[in-house]
């Protein structure tokens, strides 16, 4: 079931391709961008990661990004380390962060985010080389993006309509700077 705007953030542990243990309590007091992704090899989750990590600056330096993977941590590893990320990124093999938000599956939402997004997908692969390899994790998950407050209320709660739909980054840049919603 999905969650929505006003409610607590349920708390989340996980490894990180770091080599840390990510703990949300760390969180408190700290306005954040939670994101859920696909599998790790996903050529829209891996643009998105790459926009965020080359406009993290515009997010005021310091504004938590956490990314979460539908990924083993060996097969993440083999492909997110190549962005360098300033923030974590998590695997959640077996999904319960997953359940937890509500991160919903669609083979609907598959297929229209590849003909929809067609020239990103076209980009991520042959320009940014990110294929689509070893899914590793279902391929039938949506993103979602969770703009969490310093109390761990979730302000904003995007669940994504197709693979490739995240929350805009100006909504994000919007809260890191200190408006309520991100609006």
């Amino acid at each position: 079931m999905r969650l929505a705007i006003g409610e607590k953030a349920p708390p989340i542990r996980l490894s990180g391709t770091d080599g840390q243990t990510f703990d949300s309590a760390e969180m408190i007091e700290r306005r954040h961008l939670l994101s859920f992704f696909r599998f790790a090899s996903c050529p829209f989750c891996n643009l998105r990661v790459h926009q965020l990590v080359s406009r993290y600056s515009e997010l005021g330096g310091g504004f938590p990004v956490i990314a979460v993977f539908d990924s083993s941590l060996e097969n993440l590893r083999r492909h997110a380390e190549k962005h360098d990320a300033p923030f974590p990124i998590l695997a959640d093999p077996k999904r319960t962060h997953y359940q937890a938000y509500g991160i919903e599956n669609s083979l609907a939402g598959m297929f229209t985010g590849m003909l929809k997004r067609m020239p990103s997908l076209l980009h991520a692969m042959f320009v940014k080389g990110y294929w689509p390899t070893s899914p590793g994790g279902s391929v039938t998950s949506m993103p979602a993006d969770f703009l969490i407050d310093e109390a761990g209320v979730i302000r904003t709660a995007y669940y994504g309509r197709d693979e490739g739909d995240h929350l805009s980054f100006d909504r994000i840049r919007s809260f890191a700077r200190g408006n309520a919603s991100g609006k």
